[in-house]
């Protein structure tokens, strides 16, 4: 697919709607899609008319994660890397490639994400899992509609969770445990409780909330909300958030690194397909 058909770019009245494009495969995250959304996200950067960034996904739902099945599968393919400064994954093995790799474009990818200096509103609809929860957490609102779901359910995978691991941040350390030891789906509303979720609503007024929003942040003056958010994001990262995120994330690569030294590859043998039917008998 090109960079036009996987994320889909629009500016209606300041606000620059960002949207995910592979409904066919519940947007799930490929590389394509996420240079995608990086050009977009420059994009609306550099338009001095855009004042606030809505992400959203097309179809039945957010995200449900990365793409670990899909015909779009691209971990192979090289691009113009951007996030970290590293030699390209491709013509790598082993955990050569998979830290090369995932430092760009999942990570780091996320890092940068979270640095844009204009808000950005994540509005989240049924499934936001895994991946799906690293595109929500880089945004400064969720506003999710009442049949949104969050899960992050990687540990099946001997995994201790996403690449970008934010989970004692946006929600408390206890909580964080409970999401991930379980890898249960957390109802919007007790996402909402937690703290991970900003606004819950009915699914028919869930764009209109978040655009309500959006006009509001609008009006205020852009180099202040720019100043405003550097200030949030360095108090996360002085209470331990980007030192936490890199030790885990060498955990999250032993892991890997596990798996395929005892088995049979580096996700412990689990596919989108048996991922998802080991999660649906838990339900």
């Amino acid at each position: 697919m090109t960079e036009e058909e996987v994320v889909t770019y629009e500016v209606i009245d300041q606000v620059a709607r960002i949207t995910l494009n592979r409904p066919e495969y519940r947007n799930a995250q490929n590389s394509a899609m996420t240079y995608a959304l990086d050009a977009a996200f420059v994009r609306a950067t550099d338009d001095d008319n855009v004042k606030v960034i809505v992400l959203a996904g097309n179809g039945k739902h957010f995200c449900a994660g990365h793409d670990i099945g899909t015909p779009g599968r691209d971990v192979d393919v090289e691009f113009d890397r951007k996030a970290v400064i590293h030699w390209t994954h491709v013509d790598k093995v082993g955990g050569d490639l998979r830290y090369a790799r995932e430092s760009e474009v999942y990570l780091g990818m996320c890092r940068r994400w979270r640095e844009i200096p204009k808000p950005v509103i994540a509005m989240v609809h049924g499934a936001c899992i895994a991946g799906g929860l690293m595109l929500a957490w880089s945004a400064d609102f969720i506003i999710a509609s009442d049949d949104a779901f969050f899960s992050d359910p990687v540990v099946r995978m001997g995994i201790p969770g996403v690449e970008y691991f934010a989970h004692p941040w946006v929600m408390n350390p206890r909580a964080a445990k409970e999401f991930l030891y379980s890898g249960d789906r957390f109802s919007a509303q007790r996402a909402h409780e937690l703290g991970m979720v900003n606004q819950v609503v009915p699914a028919e007024e869930l764009e209109s909330t978040v655009l309500a929003l959006a006009g509001r942040i609008s009006q205020m003056p852009r180099f202040g909300l720019a100043l405003t958010k550097k200030a949030v994001n360095q108090a996360e990262d002085l209470q331990g958030m980007r030192a936490g995120m890199d030790s885990v994330f060498g955990l999250h690569h032993f892991a890997h690194a596990h798996n395929a030294e005892v088995g049979a590859d580096s996700l412990g043998g689990l596919d989108a397909k048996s991922m998802a039917k080991k999660n649906k008998e838990q339900e």
